[in-house]
């Protein structure tokens, strides 16, 4: 089959994903957690089905608390997010919950981050990323003996994180939805997964090249996406498929974690077969053309 010949339809698709993702990016933002701004996270649990979320943020309010998000995370059991508490203040808090309500919770988690901690931890990731990067360029570009391979794969994987990106800017703006240290364990995860895929499709176009000297880049383009295609679709079927049953019994700590995930493994599923190999056709096209010239 002639995958090349729809290869613009196959950039026009990532064009039609990433465009509204770097929009909501320019102008929303993303959304981040206290493990980057700084602030307290408490974990509650009751005995009284009655607690809700808002008689929790009454309660909060009453003591002058800045409550960011108070979730549902088990069975009774709440995940307060806030500005920096002291230990007094939660005490003070559990205290008026037993006055009013008859109700002395029990405290799971009590952990606080300073917005110090925070920075540092976004500079981190970002150098992270970075590091992550040049390592795969040098290395897809030494293996391949050609930096071609090794550009084309970072452009498949910028491709995957800029999904990811604009996913999480989108559902934050939308939905509330904040990117904290899992969000960036999942990304680098994906970015991993990304360059796997793309670097077994790579490595069938260098076997056929080797075989087929005289055929030109595109066919032998052509040639490894349908050897290597079902493969590819079988291995990240299995992950999305574990995935799925994971966000659907999983607790709410980890749900964003497997969205994440989620979008990144079709992602990178996608852009392995259907960005990073087109650039190479594409980028192999022009360097024919200026010869010519």
């Amino acid at each position: 089959m002639s995958w090349m010949k729809f290869k613009w339809l196959y950039f026009l698709i990532s064009a039609l994903v990433i465009i509204p993702g770097i929009y909501s990016l320019l102008k929303f933002g993303l959304k981040p957690s206290i493990d980057f701004t700084g602030g307290s996270i408490l974990e509650l649990r009751f005995q009284n089905s009655q607690i809700s979320p808002s008689l929790l943020a009454e309660v909060f309010s009453s003591q002058k608390i800045e409550v960011g998000s108070i979730q549902l995370s088990g069975d009774k059991t709440y995940l307060i997010r806030s500005q920096i508490l002291a230990k007094e203040q939660v005490d003070k808090v559990e205290e008026e919950l037993n006055q009013k309500y008859n109700e002395k919770p029990q405290e799971i988690r009590f952990e606080t981050v300073g917005p110090t901690l925070g920075k540092e931890l976004l500079k981190k990731t970002i150098i992270a990323i970075i590091l992550a990067s040049g390592f795969i360029l040098l290395y897809v570009g030494r293996q391949f003996k050609n930096f071609k391979f090794g550009i084309c794969a970072i452009l498949a994987m910028f491709h995957d994180t800029l999904v990811l990106l604009g996913s999480f800017s989108l559902l934050g703006h939308f939905l509330g939805v904040e990117v904290d240290t899992l969000f960036v364990t999942a990304m680098l995860t994906i970015l991993s997964f990304s360059v796997h895929d793309t670097v077994v499709v790579y490595d069938r176009i260098r076997e056929s090249q080797k075989l087929f000297p005289n055929t030109s880049l595109e066919n032998l383009v052509n040639k490894a996406i349908t050897e290597t295609i079902s493969r590819s679709l079988n291995n990240s079927l299995t992950i999305i498929f574990m995935l799925i049953a994971l966000w659907l019994l999983g607790g709410v700590t980890i749900k964003w974690f497997t969205v994440a995930l989620l979008i990144g493994t079709i992602s990178g599923t996608y852009s392995s077969t259907f960005t990073a190999a087109p650039l190479l056709v594409v980028w192999s096209k022009l360097e024919e053309g200026r010869k010519r010239k």
